[in-house]
């Protein structure tokens, strides 16, 4: 015999609350440890700034503030604790709805196994509802349509009807452009959005039955466990954040909504020094690009000068101390460790406090090797890491006229300078003593 919803809440029924009996209790699962590689920035999309707070931060407010949602758990990257902590500063104190956060996988569907363990050890939860934290808009009716629908439904999905005709396509094109291959029938398709919501307990034996297999959410998990999922209506804001023309529709919805007033923004500049002595090699690196040489830089890391500079102009604009703070030369993990992961880590400490940078400049100085015939390469790599077209990114050299130890030849030196803007009332520098 099938289980029912009342099954599942009368074991959770409290007796000093009448109202329990009847009503399931709901948590939100909200994944967000993805990098969000087709989103074109080296810092995860959820932690990118959106109207002055962290994308995360939308869905994870649209959740705690929804009357029947009881509880709220976060699922994270491996390196993202310091983010998400930023991020969520002042989302904690929300009655005790928010859990800490859980450690996700590799994948999507290991991230979410982990959510529903740690929901289910904890205990008192009827229904779960699996959102992606890369769609920052969730509508307080939609979450109500996807928990009535599990009255009766085991598991339930907001979905919208496929409008656009269906085209399949092959790579034909002797320029390498896809061509049309045929129509194909729309009928009876439709988009699926989150939350997906299931009986909790239904959705964590599905995800045990289903583990290795590669499915694309939660529906298809409870579908390959011979589970019905139920269609309700969905919304066309709830759309997944995917790449920059997304990001730009989320904000220009939130300039068109009238809803709360968006945040003040004001600017801060920080700037950034940085030196290295030339020793053995055939190359160094600069603002991420090889460049051959006659010596390479002595470093812990691998002593790119010019993104160390900008790592510390980026932490000065949002007041975090420095570059040795969160990555000590002493420290063996970043022993010949790329040097474009401490500028990540920098932006993306930026976009947890909902800060944006709008422009960089740095400045290498120096006799050899000679910039220009890089600078191309340098400016396009700067803009693959901070997300900035190259005409926010200034690269130059200089020299000090044979003067000093660069001007004597033995290493190299630059500056860099980042403006960021940042919310009027954000959050202090809490966690610096952290290391990523």
């Amino acid at each position: 015999m099938t289980a029912t919803l009342s099954d599942a809440t009368s074991a959770n029924a409290d007796p000093a609350d009448p109202a329990s009996a009847v009503r399931p209790r709901v948590a939100a699962l909200i994944v967000a440890a993805g990098r969000g590689r087709r989103f074109g920035t080296a810092v995860p999309k959820q932690y990118q700034a959106l109207d002055g707070q962290a994308v995360l931060c939308h869905p994870m407010r649209a959740f705690l503030n929804h009357p029947r949602i009881d509880r709220v758990q976060v699922v994270i990257g491996a390196d993202d604790q310091v983010l998400y902590d930023l991020a969520t500063d002042g989302l904690a104190p929300r009655s005790g709805k928010l859990a800490p956060a859980v450690i996700g996988g590799a994948e999507r569907q290991a991230s979410v196994r982990l959510g529903l363990e740690a929901l289910a050890a904890a205990g008192g939860i009827d229904l779960v509802l699996v959102h992606d934290a890369a769609r920052p808009f969730v509508p307080a009716a939609m979450i109500d349509r996807v928990i009535d629908a599990l009255g009766d439904a085991p598991a339930a999905l907001p979905a919208l009807p496929v409008t656009d005709t269906l085209k399949r396509a092959i790579d034909a094109a002797a320029d390498g452009a896809a061509l049309v291959a045929g129509t194909m029938a729309r009928d009876g398709l439709w988009r699926a959005q989150t939350p997906q919501g299931a009986r909790l307990d239904l959705l964590l034996a599905a995800h045990h039955a289903v583990a290795g297999r590669a499915l694309t959410d939660d529906a298809a998990v409870m579908e390959a466990a011979g589970h019905a999922v139920r269609l309700v209506t969905g919304s066309e804001t709830a759309f997944k954040i995917t790449t920059a023309d997304d990001f730009d529709r989320a904000r220009q919805m939130l300039a068109a909504s009238g809803g709360r007033p968006a945040a003040t923004l004001l600017p801060a500049t920080g700037t950034g020094f940085d030196v290295h002595g030339f020793g053995p090699g055939n190359h160094v690196w600069l603002c991420g690009v090889a460049v051959p040489h006659s010596h390479g830089l002595n470093g812990h890391s691998d002593a790119d000068v010019a993104l160390h500079a900008l790592t510390d102009a980026v932490l000065g604009a949002i007041a975090a101390d420095d570059i040795g703070r969160h990555f000590p030369p002493s420290d063996p993990r970043w022993k010949g460790a790329s040097s474009d992961r401490f500028l990540v880590h920098a932006l993306a400490l930026m976009g947890a406090m909902g800060g944006r940078l709008v422009h960089c400049d740095v400045t290498i100085i120096g006799e050899r090797p000679k910039i220009g015939p890089h600078r191309a390469a340098m400016r396009a790599r700067l803009a693959d890491l901070t997300g900035l077209p190259p005409t926010r990114i200034g690269v130059k050299a200089t020299t000090t006229e044979k003067l000093g130890f660069t001007g004597r030849g033995e290493g190299l030196a630059a500056m860099a300078s980042a403006t960021v803007l940042l919310p009027e009332a954000g959050t202090g520098a809490i966690i610096w003593e952290r290391t990523p």
